[in-house]
């Protein structure tokens, strides 16, 4: 299994012969290595209906044909624009053909805002766990720190644990050292940091912060094997 990342939240996996895509959030990201037209995906999983996560997916899911994962509230607004999706929920898992997807929680807000002022509600903000190949990778999602990530790493034995840094809208880099060690993660990679001003972090202070785990700054493109 490779592990990519791709600036902001975006993280890719291939696996099992298919390339999942997890908050492909790419027009816009000027962090992002990514063309939003030139990205082959089978598989897209966004966390959250904000939209530096929901991002480019209708567009990439219809030129790829392309299957969309959320939640319920969030995969039915996408298939209202002809997106293929399967509808999930918090705590649910199901397995896929490329792998196993659950969804967990995520403290955070929801909800996609249109040019016209309008606050679309998409559902509750979601953490994903993607397990294949005897491998489990952790994408939070945005997310405050929350006592039941010790649940998750105990429950799910996580390989790798993309965790969000930035601050502001999310956990800052102490709160998300303190998530590392609940989750007990064999590695973990910082994850939503410096795309706007406000959450400007240094991502290699964070890793400096962790205690056990092993800690790796993902530069954009730069991948993993698990």
């Amino acid at each position: 299994m490779e592990v990519s990342y791709h600036g902001h939240s975006i993280v890719k996996i291939e696996t099992n012969g298919k390339t999942i895509l997890i908050d492909p959030f790419i027009n816009g990201n000027e962090l992002t290595d990514l063309k939003a037209e030139d990205v082959k995906a089978d598989v897209i999983i966004v966390t959250h209906g904000h939209g530096d996560h929901l991002g480019d997916t209708v567009e990439i899911a219809k030129k790829n044909d392309a299957l969309v994962i959320g939640n319920a509230e969030l995969a039915a607004y996408l298939g209202w624009q002809g997106v293929k999706t399967h509808g999930m929920s918090i705590g649910g898992a199901y397995e896929f053909d490329f792998g196993k997807v659950k969804l967990t929680q995520a403290i955070h807000g929801t909800g996609y805002i249109t040019d016209d002022q309008q606050i679309i509600y998409l559902g509750m903000p979601a953490g994903v766990l993607f397990m294949a190949e005897g491998k489990t990778v952790y994408h939070a999602g945005d997310t405050a720190l929350f006592s039941d990530m010790k649940l998750i790493g105990q429950r799910h034995p996580i390989d790798v644990a993309f965790l969000p840094i930035g601050d502001n809208f999310t956990m800052g880099p102490e709160d998300a050292a303190y998530a590392a060690k609940l989750l007990q993660a064999k590695t973990v990679v910082p994850i939503h940091f410096n795309t706007f001003p406000p959450i400007k972090q240094d991502p290699h202070e964070f890793i400096k912060l962790l205690d056990d785990q092993s800690g790796k700054v993902l530069e954009t493109g730069e991948s993993i094997e698990l």
